[in-house]
């Protein structure tokens, strides 16, 4: 597992952006795949979007498609989550994630940064 600590969270008016960030304690990600997920309040986790380790494969959720870009720097010890057209459905908690590439499920999780986007 990796400690992974997330950044950027905020309070921002619908239409608006914020970018998230992911980084590593102490280690590289470049085995890892990496995902973006979010917990709204009274509602389950959900996935968000994902990169695989070496950046050749790329999914989102269908809600979020053409809105959000998920990315990873060339250096391997970050991942962002840009996200533009914000609405107010998009308020949760997103959490990062990884696995190593070899394993099927999530099972680094970061802390949590609160989204909030008012109407």
């Amino acid at each position: 597992q990796v400690q992974l600590v997330e950044s950027g969270g905020g309070l921002v008016q619908a239409g608006g952006s914020l970018r998230l960030s992911c980084a590593a304690s102490g280690r590289s990600l470049s085995p890892y795949d990496m995902g973006w997920f979010r917990q709204a309040p009274g509602k389950e986790r959900e996935f968000v979007a994902s990169v695989t380790f070496i950046g050749s494969r790329i999914k989102y959720a269908d809600s979020v498609k053409g809105r959000f870009t998920i990315s990873r720097d060339n250096a391997n010890t970050m991942v962002y989550l840009q996200m533009n057209s914000l609405k107010p459905e998009d308020t949760a908690v997103y959490y990062c994630a990884g696995k190593k590439f070899f394993e099927n499920d999530f099972d680094s999780w970061g802390q949590g940064t609160q989204v909030t986007v008012s109407s």
